[in-house]
């Protein structure tokens, strides 16, 4: 898939390369930021070149796509975020997330994922875009909410989650409700 750059007021976000992992090793190794996501704080930044790596190819195959979240003034990585699948034949996809904690309350998640949105439908031809977050994850749910995403449901014991299944909490966000 062709990814492109996508920029806004303060954020870049470009493709990943595996010269970001020491940024992003940085992020996922840290246990507050992996705390909700489905992976183990790392402990090797191979584990995050590893990452990028099945990503990338991934995104090269159209099943998913991840950019890297960077300031543009001045120049800094401060997180990852993208599409964790993408079903083309149904033109949805589920969104991710996730930025380094001394950026956390800035407004750079609700900006990158606005510019995600706005990629998702008008360069994917997107129809629903997806987001499954833990129910204790209650930072995640409130910007989905300001981001007028619905909440359709708990998916009980949904998926497994540091070794355990867990919960999850349905989010959604169709085109038609989408007000770039």
């Amino acid at each position: 898939m062709n990814m492109n750059k996508v920029t806004t007021d303060r954020l870049e976000l470009k493709p990943m390369e595996l010269t970001d992992a020491p940024a992003l090793f940085s992020f996922w190794s840290d246990p507050a930021v992996t705390k909700h996501m489905n992976i183990e704080a790392f402990t090797d930044v191979a584990q995050a070149e590893q990452m990028i790596s099945l990503l990338q190819e991934l995104s090269q195959e159209g099943k998913a796509c991840r950019w890297t979240i960077t300031l543009r003034q001045p120049f800094e990585i401060i997180g990852s975020c993208g599409f964790n699948y993408l079903d083309h034949e149904n033109k949805r996809a589920e969104i991710g997330y996730d930025l380094g904690r001394f950026f956390w309350g800035s407004g750079y998640a609700s900006e990158a994922i606005r510019a995600m949105l706005g990629f998702g439908f008008e360069q994917l031809g997107l129809n629903r875009i997806e987001a499954k977050v833990e129910p204790e994850n209650v930072s995640s749910i409130k910007l989905l909410k300001r981001l007028q995403f619905t909440e359709e449901g708990r998916l009980r014991e949904y998926e497994m989650s540091k070794g355990k299944l867990v919960d999850v909490i349905m989010f959604s966000l169709l085109r038609s409700e989408w007000h770039g």
